[in-house]
């Protein structure tokens, strides 16, 4: 008897020390200061652990809703993600920076690299083709918005791509419904190829690796 009341003390000490060293670990996650959140979030970018970063970022975004590090966070983790080719989180970034710091004085800046972002996911996601779209209707935005941006030439050499790489697309298209029967439906892509403004008869559009090129 005296055995088994003292099996169940061992226990429930057992027990209830573990909750405590769980509840310790818990509480150390908290409650810590922007700067220590700061500090994580620069140690995972430099070791390339981004998932971690990303963590700290929640956690410093979470518990310091009106910290002045934020604003360089978010910068710092959506180059990190565009340096990775992680082009879904550097718009997640780059989105809720411009939500929450863009002003008359970088607004030109921060939309030029939401623009690059999309067409560098375009070297992976070749064809993706709503996103090719998309970000040809962006960049027209952008010229018409800032005419005298000093990015615009980068945004034209952007286009151009953007343009060749639909052309390139739509011919695929095109050769794969003429393939499988559907000619109506590559007719509707044959007359995009023929209604292009590149000169596609200067353009070698044979080679399978072509699409890839574009990108490159």
């Amino acid at each position: 008897m005296h055995l088994k009341i003292l099996t169940s003390l061992l226990l429930a000490l057992l027990f209830s020390t573990g909750c405590a060293d769980k509840a310790q670990t818990v509480n150390q996650s908290f409650n810590k200061p922007a700067t220590h959140w700061y500090a994580q979030i620069l140690k995972y970018v430099r070791s390339g652990e981004l998932d971690k970063a990303d963590d700290a970022y929640t956690s410093l975004s979470s518990e310091h809703v009106a910290s002045a590090l934020l604003e360089s966070a978010l910068m710092t983790l959506a180059r990190a993600h565009s340096d990775s080719e992680e082009h879904i989180m550097a718009r997640y970034y780059i989105d809720t920076y411009i939500k929450r710091y863009a002003k008359s004085t970088n607004i030109e800046y921060l939309k030029f690299l939401k623009l690059k972002s999309n067409f560098e996911a375009l070297k992976k996601a070749k064809r993706d083709q709503k996103l090719i779209l998309d970000t040809i209707v962006g960049s027209n935005e952008y010229i018409k918005k800032f005419p005298n941006s000093s990015y615009n030439p980068l945004v034209h050499t952007m286009l151009t791509k953007l343009y060749l790489a639909e052309l390139t697309l739509n011919r695929d298209i095109a050769a794969l419904y003429k393939k499988t029967g559907k000619k109506k439906a590559a007719k509707i892509y044959e007359d995009k190829v023929s209604a292009s403004w590149l000169k596609t008869t200067e353009i070698d559009l044979s080679k399978q690796s072509m699409l890839g090129k574009i990108f490159e």
